[in-house]
């Protein structure tokens, strides 16, 4: 099967920035025709370099980017340069080497100097005679070709050669550039296609009869083109003449469920669901809870203040991020506020009185600053925000995001701890670094990574967290763990190469992020994020189904349309009593 990598011209800052494009995508062919993965989205993007004493962090790009499939999986090569694409001073007469088992995961392993001018291009084979790894490149025109003692480490020997070999093509895929063909077979290319294709239904099963008593349990299942399965229920009619109709249920939501409503949370407790955001419509001076017993009724269930900006003296302006939490038996609101302004922004927990009610105001104590273990306050050369909560092998641990802005503004990082689950406000162990901004997606317009939420299922837990600038280009990573792993170790952790949410998931949903995700009456997981609804709209919150895909990996961008095969939405069985 036939391959192809390249990079994208940007579109504009605002729907497909330049360190965007700037980055490996991948595309298939077809039918004769080749077609993008991945939304046309970048999957491999070259990290930042990173001062040692100051943390500044200096983002990177890249261009001309390389694949050479192997045995044990892919050699790619390409150029770094600064993050809008100009020479990067500090990769001159270097190429950038990674190495990827399956071309969804990928390994930077570093530059590899090849001369002293600027390369204006670069590829990669194995030697024919000795199995060595050459990498050719050009410059000024010329075209020379260089060994490898292993993958990553030159040899002395530099030859002029012909040509660079390169099998170039002009794919048709919409921006695409520096476009180069490669084959992969068999299961590696199967792989490829599932984990950057959308998956799609394509057929339903079901049972040929039913008793009566049976029909609110009866479950059809759909399956997807990666192999992958859900369960839908059926809306029945009445039953005629021993059969029965229904239409296959699919959740329909329009977007946005909440204008003006960002960082949206949904929430089970006693049976019934709670909705609790940022709201951007007073300038974030105000919480509100919206109460109902099914998730669709939220969309229209009237709101509720809980916290304003003047009840209590430590708490002023700039309300942000509320989550519903459940620590050893309580309630608590996990959020952020300052009495000041921005720069003063700092993550609180406010705790339900026993008894009290989840959307009543008077029901919760006063917002309690996060502590470090010593007792001090969490931190105090920036701001801290976003906090969330999960627990693990016994541990309760906090993620949040941080940013120093003095001596110099390093961004938002994001860390993890662990707390008193009796006293979930106070940390018991040190702040440990789990990401920093440093792919294009995650510091375009600005160095950010913040809104971590946890999803665990199958044995692993599932961090994702929101990157670059809050504006249309705004964005979903994930970080993955085994449960049971020290999650205080950053090597416990991976972290995905490319975004699973971003505004090319979705047509007029732009800059989806900061989401949270919540377990329905029916074992359905559903995400909740906020988007804007153009690139210029307030951010509004969406609600779609988390689908999990052939390895049970979360799935953010299976949209309604893909839900279920067109035509197959009725189904008819016999009924018996």
């Amino acid at each position: 099967m036939r391959f192809v990598c390249y990079t994208r011209a940007a579109v504009s800052e605002a729907e497909y920035a330049p360190r965007l494009g700037l980055s490996m995508h991948l595309g298939v062919e077809k039918d004769g025709k080749f077609e993008p993965l991945n939304h046309n989205y970048g999957v491999l993007f070259a990290k930042a370099v990173q001062d040692s004493v100051s943390g500044q962090i200096f983002p990177k790009s890249l261009k001309k980017p390389f694949v050479l499939p192997t045995e044990d999986g892919f050699k790619i090569i390409a150029i770094r340069t600064e993050a809008n694409g100009e020479n990067d001073e500090s990769s001159r007469g270097c190429a950038l080497l990674f190495e990827s088992p399956d071309l969804v995961h990928f390994t930077e392993t570093g530059l590899i100097k090849l001369c002293d001018d600027y390369i204006d291009d670069v590829s990669l084979k194995i030697c024919d005679g000795c199995g060595e790894f050459v990498a050719k490149y050009s410059v000024g025109g010329r075209v020379f070709r260089r060994k490898m003692v292993s993958f990553g480490t030159p040899s002395l020997d530099v030859k002029q050669c012909g040509h660079l070999g390169r099998e170039t093509v002009e794919s048709g895929i919409f921006g695409a550039a520096d476009e180069t063909v490669f084959e992969v077979c068999g299961e590696k290319a199967d792989y490829i296609l599932k984990k950057l294709s959308t998956p799609t239904a394509v057929s339903v099963d079901y049972p040929e009869e039913v008793s009566t008593d049976k029909l609110a349990d009866f479950r059809v299942k759909v399956t997807y083109a990666d192999g992958s399965v859900h369960e839908k229920r059926v809306d029945w009619e009445s039953p005629e003449n021993g059969k029965i109709s229904g239409k296959i249920h699919v959740e329909h939501y329009d977007f946005p469920i909440a204008e003006n409503r960002a960082d949206p949370c949904v929430y089970r407790y006693n049976g019934e669901y709670y909705f609790i955001a940022t709201n951007d419509a007073d300038g974030n001076r105000s919480i509100f809870v919206r109460r109902a017993k099914t998730i669709p009724e939220l969309v229209t269930a009237p709101e509720k203040l809980i916290l304003d900006a003047v009840t209590y003296p430590h708490v002023g302006g700039l309300l942000w991020a509320p989550e519903f939490h459940n620590v050893a038996g309580k309630e608590y609101i996990f959020h952020a506020c300052t009495p000041k302004e921005f720069g003063d922004e700092q993550s609180h927990v406010m705790v339900l009185k026993d008894g009290g009610e989840l959307d009543d105001k008077d029901s919760w104590e006063a917002p309690k600053r996060v502590l470090k273990k010593d007792g001090t306050p969490l931190y105090d050369k920036g701001i801290t925000l976003d906090m969330t909560t999960f627990e693990d092998g016994g541990r309760q641990y906090v993620a949040w995001s941080q940013r120093q802005f003095k001596p110099i503004d390093l961004g938002a990082w994001v860390y993890i701890a662990t707390i008193d689950p009796n006293e979930p406000w106070k940390l018991t162990s040190d702040p440990v670094l789990l990401t920093i901004p440093e792919y294009g997606w995650q510091n375009n317009h600005t160095l950010v990574d913040e809104g971590p939420f946890a999803l665990i299922r199958g044995g692993k837990i599932y961090l994702t967290f929101s990157s670059a600038l809050v504006d249309s280009t705004y964005c979903v990573g994930l970080l993955t763990a085994d449960c049971g792993a020290d999650l205080l170790d950053p090597k416990s952790w991976r972290k995905g190469n490319y975004p699973l949410l971003h505004s090319l998931v979705k047509e007029g949903e732009f800059g989806p992020g900061h989401n949270a995700y919540v377990e329905d009456e029916y074992g359905d997981v559903w995400n909740t994020y906020h988007a804007r609804p153009g690139i210029n709209g307030p951010r509004s919150s969406g609600i779609r189904r988390v689908h999990f895909g052939f390895d049970g990996e979360p799935v953010l961008d299976l949209v309604e349309e893909n839900e279920l095969p067109r035509g197959l939405e009725k189904i008819t069985v016999k009924v018996k009593d």
